[in-house]
């Protein structure tokens, strides 16, 4: 019995330090990390939006990766990407209201349209059909192409409300005021 209770103690101690060491090693390695940009736009408006960075690797977007013409994205990967403004703004001139949104895009070549839907705590754009009754605007800009190609999906956002989803070569920038 003697032999018995310290063998039992040292299997638990390595058990529960080999299950410690698995799951912290997991937080550093999603294949598509969180990010997040936030800025104050010259109107005054704060503008955030938080997404997950998927990478190319070595992947063409529209043929191996999202986005794939004609079908709706969530601007990013896992969770949809959502879009949030404090104050009242417009997006290529049409009137946004303050709040939280998620943020969708749908792929026609160099004509993209970009979605904002009230229903921003969503999976990827799954349920998006059962959803898009919730979008509060709709609008429509035009893809660039770019020289220099970015791995990972990044947005910038501007001072003068310049917002850019760029990834790839793919260059997708919108005006908010």
């Amino acid at each position: 019995m003697k032999r018995f209770l310290p063998v039992a103690l040292l299997a638990s101690v390595i058990s529960l330090s080999m299950n410690a060491c698995a799951q912290g090693g997991d937080k550093g390695s999603k294949p598509s990390p969180a990010a997040s940009t936030k800025e104050t736009i010259s109107s005054g408006a704060t503008i955030t939006i938080n997404y997950s960075q998927p990478a190319l690797k070595g992947r063409t977007i529209g043929k191996d990766v999202e986005p794939k013409d004609g079908q709706v994205w969530r601007a990013g990967a896992n969770e949809a990407t959502t879009f949030q403004v404090d104050k009242d703004v417009k997006i290529e001139g049409q009137t946004l209201p303050a709040g939280k949104y998620a943020f969708f895009t749908i792929n026609k070549g160099d004509e993209w349209t970009l979605i904002f839907n009230k229903t921003w705590d969503t999976w990827g754009a799954y349920d998006y059909e059962k959803n898009k009754q919730n979008d509060a605007l709709q609008v429509k800009v035009k893809a660039a192409k770019d020289a220099q190609s970015v791995e990972r999906l990044t947005y910038l956002i501007d001072k003068s409300g310049k917002v850019t989803l760029q990834w790839g070569t793919l260059r997708v920038p919108f005006s908010v005021m």
